[in-house]
């Protein structure tokens, strides 16, 4: 073995030292094993045949004397990725037949106006195919209409998995023409153009060791050392090196420590947008730069009337991304900038926006009020991830606003087909938190019928489960579909690759169980074996019942004493044999007399007396949680007497005599005495 890879290494003639004091491993093909163009020239890790590469492959031929040597990552060799079957002319050399017309200008290439006009020409592009035909069509390139078009190829390839959707459009003999000049004029190049094309490249999964990273980031280290680099390019050079070499390259520290030589107070705007950016796109992993970090969140904080639209989205997500909860004050700042911001956020700024306040636990009225306004008029045309996490947000800060809701359950019966089934899914699931059932309800659920029909296969698991427990809540009982989730396959493709199931996933498939039975007698269809069932529904973190509030508790318990006489008449926190706890159990025999809590037999009524707290309730809005009006539903039709004790009647209460007066018209409303 040793042998053969001495051989090999004779033929390729060259061993390179490591790019940025780096210890990755390179691999080499040898020269007579089948291979495809492409994979020369991603990245090893991300080997272009797993993305989908159905290029033809070829035996490479055998070197000769005469001939350079051909070898991965040479740089001495002219790269895969530029080499073409014939030289890449320039337009002056082009031949009359036609060719690649490329050509690398300075800096600058015409007028401002001209240089925009040509950079919203790249953004517009909506293919990749068509972002090529613009390279082979275009004369004249500026430095920074080339690293454009890098990002825009990029933004157009993203599969979202860490690699290309067509890998194989890095052999496309104007993409290596582009890169080939860039690679020549490397030195030319403008500060921000020279990082922000290192960036593309990363982007583009391009070889580390490829001929035209190698001249970028040597180019790089000259203006790096000789300290010429500003500081929205250190931000742009900081996000590429943690791409390449992660997030303890020494190339990135020296580009951090000349960063922090300047004082937040002194940055613009945009500048302070890039800082964040760029930490937060992983440089401050592991709690790196925290010191930074805290002069950046104060400084910010000071000026935070003051940001653009775009820059409160950025620092929000920069936030969320670096899991600064410590800087909530700033984030309620934010905040309010934001609501002013609201008519004029892009889509994508307001996602980033109300995933943060999510995270962060935040919500705000005149926030509020301001989605209210623009969902009213943007539900059918805004995209559909934006009208989701409107519905998300108000879903999971228990927000109670029937303009929305009715704004989008309308909107949602004409757009329904462009939603995926994870948007469809979280929609409704807002809904049913809220318990909030729209005026359109009927079309709403026939659109929401039709599309399970349709598109059953593509729901994953867990997210159809989502979709039926919502639609309990709002008592929707799609008896078709719950048959399928109680076969043993649905279960199995539940459970995924673990052998144990999530205890909320148990939890909602019990309750489902649970209404079907209860609501649906005539449902005939598979049961949930008991192996799937839960005893409680009252668990640690997310749960399908609320805890009692214990101040509330405490006062209520007083007054019952005094009620009925005695503490041992009634009891507290009971789980019963259907998975709900009781906050306060009453027993009454045929007569209608108080039972001790300890009796078990003669039992004529039992009274569940639900304590609701705020907690309970929306937080804006006296209206009872879905998972709150079902237990108080199915508590009924258990044969339970229900009694509902709401925080904002009681805590009107002054004296022992209001409170004895209140309880009893509430348990015992068609009694006019006490009865024990």
């Amino acid at each position: 073995m040793a042998l053969k890879v001495l051989q090999r290494t004779q033929l390729l003639g060259l061993l390179r030292p490591p790019l940025l004091s780096s210890t990755r491993s390179l691999s080499v093909c040898a020269l007579q094993e089948h291979t495809c163009v492409v994979c020369l020239w991603t990245s090893s890790s991300r080997c272009s045949l797993r993305h989908g590469c159905r290029r033809t492959r070829w035996s490479l031929p055998s070197p000769s004397p005469l001939q350079g040597r051909l070898g991965v990552c040479s740089m001495t060799t002219r790269d895969p990725l530029l080499s073409v079957a014939g030289a890449v002319r320039l337009h002056r050399d082009s031949p009359p037949d036609g060719g690649v017309r490329l050509s690398l200008a300075g800096a600058t290439l015409g007028s401002r106006e001209e240089e925009k006009a040509v950079l919203e020409q790249v953004s517009s592009c909506g293919s990749s195919q068509q972002l090529l035909r613009f390279l082979r069509s275009s004369l004249l390139l500026s430095d920074s209409v080339a690293a454009a078009a890098l990002h825009r190829l990029a933004d157009l390839q993203q599969d979202g998995a860490g690699g290309l959707r067509d890998p194989a459009v890095l052999s496309d003999a104007a993409l290596r023409g582009l890169c080939q000049r860039l690679e020549q004029d490397s030195s030319r190049l403008g500060d921000s153009a020279l990082v922000s094309t290192l960036l593309a490249c990363t982007r583009l999964y391009l070889e580390p060791w490829s001929r035209l990273l190698v001249r970028l980031v040597s180019e790089i280290q000259e203006r790096l050392d000789e300290e010429r680099l500003g500081l929205a390019e250190l931000c742009t050079l900081a996000r590429a090196l943690l791409a390449l070499e992660g997030p303890d390259c020494t190339m990135l520290g020296q580009a951090l420590e000349q960063l922090q030589r300047s004082k937040p107070a002194q940055w613009s705007q945009d500048e302070l947008v890039a800082v964040y950016g760029a930490l937060g796109a992983g440089v401050a992993e592991g709690g790196r730069y925290q010191d930074l970090l805290n002069a950046m969140h104060t400084h910010t904080l000071s000026v935070a009337g003051r940001l653009k639209p775009m820059a409160v989205s950025e620092v929000l997500g920069a936030l969320v991304a670096m899991g600064q909860s410590q800087a909530l004050p700033l984030v309620i700042a934010l905040c309010k900038q934001a609501v002013r911001h609201v008519p004029v956020f892009t889509d994508a700024q307001l996602d980033s926006v109300l995933s943060a306040l999510i995270y962060f636990g935040h919500s705000d009225h005149f926030l509020v009020q301001a989605l209210e306004h623009h969902v009213a008029k943007n539900a059918f045309t805004a995209h559909p991830e934006t009208v989701t996490k409107v519905m998300q947000y108000f879903g999971r800060r228990c927000i109670w606003s029937p303009a929305v809701f009715d704004a989008v359950a309308e909107s949602f019966v004409y757009r329904a087909d462009d939603y995926s089934t994870s948007q469809v899914a979280r929609q409704l699931e807002a809904l049913g938190v809220l318990g909030y059932v729209p005026p359109n309800a009927g079309q709403l659920f026939r659109k929401v019928e039709a599309l399970l029909h349709a598109r059953f296969s593509q729901f994953q698991p867990w997210v159809l489960l989502e979709l039926l427990h919502a639609c309990t809540l709002l008592q929707r009982f799609p008896l078709n579909f719950v048959s399928k989730v109680f076969s043993p396959y649905f279960l199995q493709q539940l459970q995924g690759k673990d052998s144990r199931m999530d205890r909320i996933r148990l939890a909602q498939l019990t309750q489902l169980y649970m209404t079907v039975k209860l609501e649906c007698s005539f449902y005939n269809g598979p049961q949930l074996l008991p192996k799937y069932r839960v005893k409680s529904f009252l668990m640690p973190g997310r749960s399908l019942e609320t805890q009692v509030d214990a101040h509330l508790y405490n006062s209520v318990k007083a007054g019952l004493v005094d009620l009925l006489g005695a503490r041992s008449y009634f009891a507290s926190r009971v789980l019963t044999p259907y998975c709900y706890t009781l906050d306060v159990e009453i027993k009454l025999d045929e007569e209608g007399y108080v039972l001790p809590a300890s009796h078990i037999d003669e039992i004529h009524k039992r009274i569940a007396v639900c304590i609701n707290g705020p907690k309970r309730f929306a937080v804006n809005a006296q209206q009872l949680l879905g998972r709150e009006t079902i237990k108080q539903r199915h508590l009924r039709l258990l044969g339970y007497e229900v009694a509902e004790i709401p925080y904002y009647e009681f805590e009107k209460l002054t004296g022992k005599t209001e409170i004895v007066e209140y309880l009893h018209k509430k348990i015992f409303p068609l009694s006019y005495r006490l009865n024990w």
